[in-house]
């Protein structure tokens, strides 16, 4: 409703913090660290806390277990609903998965939310929400209110594609190819790049952080190695556009869902050869 606050992590998923705000909400910027969104900044007051726990949007790493226990915690004694926006953590490469929020809620206060259109392929606009009861009606009705309803033939059709088993069998066969890109790309900054570039630990997704090392002297000017890159045909997209309050860190994006295995390196060649050129 119009007037009501919300927590998000800042840095945090751009899109969501602006239609919150086009609601009418008053969003509450509450900054992360390396386990995630801090829990003892979310003010008190609000109704709802956005988070994205499996791959942080856009810092990559995972939120730990002791964070979600006290995330969790926070919203039933403050009364808040926790939004856990898992977009794209079927595609794992470490570790064992950490249990979702939704999984380890025994209060009914986490309604969990995630999207087709990573796992599939972006023009499918399906997604899907496991809501806590309390919430279930006023959430139909406020669908109803946007569209009605989502068109039912893409539905039953990926409801029949998931009961034969083939959505399981398509991460299956893609994973190795996600898995090989990620690879080659850390090797690389692990390699030549590693002068001026280090990463955020992750362990799922499409996209990873890579920062700029504070130690670089001289400093790089973050916005004109994007200029220069775009000069190149090389697409870079810095972090900044993520931050709201919090102090922006400069670092960059890189995504590797919709780039073939063969491409990585010569883009990196092109990025190295940049940062090469300060200096």
């Amino acid at each position: 409703e119009p007037g009501s606050r919300v927590a998000m992590e800042d840095p945090g998923y751009t899109p969501a913090r602006l239609l919150f705000a086009a609601q009418g909400a008053d969003v509450a910027s509450v900054p992360v660290d390396s386990e995630g969104i801090i829990v003892d900044q979310i003010p008190d007051n609000v109704c709802a806390i956005y988070v994205t726990p499996s791959h942080q949007m856009p810092l990559g790493m995972p939120m730990s277990l002791a964070r979600r226990h006290a995330l969790l915690e926070k919203a039933r004694r403050i009364g808040a609903i926790i939004i856990e926006d898992d977009y794209d953590s079927e595609f794992r490469y470490e570790g064992r998965p950490t249990d979702s929020l939704q999984s380890m809620d025994e209060h009914g206060v986490v309604a969990y939310v995630g999207t087709f259109s990573k796992t599939l392929l972006p023009e499918l606009r399906l997604g899907y929400a496991v809501l806590p009861a309390a919430i279930v009606e006023a959430v139909i009705k406020a669908k109803q209110l946007t569209d009605w309803h989502t068109s039912t033939l893409p539905q039953w059709a990926l409801s029949k594609f998931i009961s034969e088993g083939l959505l399981n069998k398509h991460i299956r066969r893609c994973h190795s190819t996600y898995a090989g890109r990620r690879e080659r790309i850390l090797s690389r900054i692990a390699g030549d790049l590693s002068p001026w570039l280090e990463t955020i630990p992750c362990t799922a997704g499409f996209h990873m952080a890579v920062m700029l090392k504070a130690s670089i002297d001289p400093a790089i000017d973050l916005h004109l190695l994007v200029e220069r890159a775009r000069d190149k045909a090389l697409g870079l997209h810095p972090l900044h556009g993520f931050y709201s309050d919090a102090t922006p860190r400069d670092g960059l994006m890189l995504g590797f869902g919709a780039i073939d295995l063969l491409d990585i390196d010569p883009a990196l060649d092109r990025l190295r050869d940049l940062l090469m050129g300060f200096g």
